[in-house]
């Protein structure tokens, strides 16, 4: 009896041994076999890219309403808010110039110029852009500025002397004004009054709505980068090295005020109270009713971006250039910044 448990528990052992020494052979099977029979499915979160990212420059900016914006800029990137700029929604565009200027007829329509010449409009707030045919030149066909007014009526300026007009919301354009050796940077109508300034200090003027255009004198050679009027009469435009002008009789004559910054102008508006001016690093300057007294200073202190454009948005501004920015209260700030 004590020879069978003997052998019994020996056979145990032997069986315990067996198993002990296949276990090692038995893991790396498994693993073989998971390797190439079992396929894992790729766990991979999905990255979306923020609506506007650091790198973005937004170089025009268009407030139809006191609750929707939109902003156009590098690589033809068109973004829109519907809620006084705290959140912003990305529009999908056909090209990837760099889009210059923007303007608005109503909550849902609206055009984009840009480089090459470029002319998007939108007629359903947005969600579709699509090219149009423009006049264009031979030479460059840069569009710098447009302007929207009543009744599908638009201008566009830009390089090469380009003066653009349509009457069907954007849908076709003519030439205003023949080419020539000069570019106008900007565009302004209050009713059939009207102006243009651009490079070399030049000043033209319209009393029909466009149709036809005469030069006036200006006491600048510099480049004119902007004009605003609050009414048919009273008047500024602003540009290189901190130049502004100043007319009060609807634009026939211009004065030059005192400079009081040295860096460049590149927009001037009106806005309800006072006249108000941004550029390079950062420059706001501000000015009374009569254009007669200035002052200088900065948008934030804190901030020295390059300024393209500026509209007011309630109590406060939408700002492009170097990045979009709200300026509320004296505090600014950047969309799409952490």
């Amino acid at each position: 009896m004590l020879d069978a448990i003997t052998r019994l528990g020996g056979g145990v052992r032997s069986v315990v041994a067996l198993t002990t020494s296949a276990l090692p052979l038995l893991i790396i099977g498994g693993l073989f076999y998971a390797a190439v029979f079992v396929k894992a499915e790729p766990m991979v979160a999905s990255l979306q890219a923020p609506t506007i990212e650091r790198r973005d420059v937004f170089l025009g900016v268009v407030a139809p309403s006191a609750d929707v914006l939109w902003a156009a800029g590098s690589y033809g990137k068109i973004v829109r808010s519907e809620d006084r700029g705290r959140t912003w929604a990305l529009q999908q565009t056909p090209v990837a110039e760099h889009l210059q200027a923007i303007a608005a007829w109503d909550l849902q329509r609206a055009v984009v110029v840009g480089n090459r010449g470029v002319v998007l409009v939108t007629s359903n707030g947005g969600k579709d852009w699509r090219e149009v045919d423009a006049p264009r030149s031979e030479v460059a066909n840069k569009l710098m500025q447009v302007r929207a007014y009543g009744n599908g009526v638009a201008w566009a300026v830009g390089e090469v002397g380009a003066v653009l007009k349509t009457r069907d919301y954007g849908m076709s354009w003519s030439r205003a004004l023949e080419e020539k050796d000069q570019a106008w940077n900007d565009v302004f109508l209050i009713g059939d009054h009207g102006w243009m300034v651009g490079e070399f200090g030049r000043i033209v003027t319209t009393r029909d709505g466009g149709e036809s255009w005469q030069a006036v004198e200006s006491p600048l050679k510099s480049s004119l980068m902007s004009v605003h009027f609050r009414d048919a009469v009273n008047g500024v435009s602003v540009g290189l090295s901190g130049a502004i002008l100043v007319t009060a009789d609807g634009g026939m004559t211009w004065r030059e005020a005192p400079r009081v910054t040295r860096e460049h102008l590149n927009c001037v508006i009106w806005d309800g109270v006072q006249w108000v001016a941004v550029g390079d690093k950062g420059v706001r300057v501000v000015g009374v009713a009569d254009g007669s007294r200035w002052t200088g200073g900065r948008v934030s202190e804190q901030d020295l971006s390059w300024r393209t454009q500026l509209v007011r948005v309630g109590e406060g501004f939408l700002l492009a250039g170097a990045n979009l920015a709200l300026l509320d209260q004296g505090q600014l700030e950047i969309i799409g910044r952490e």
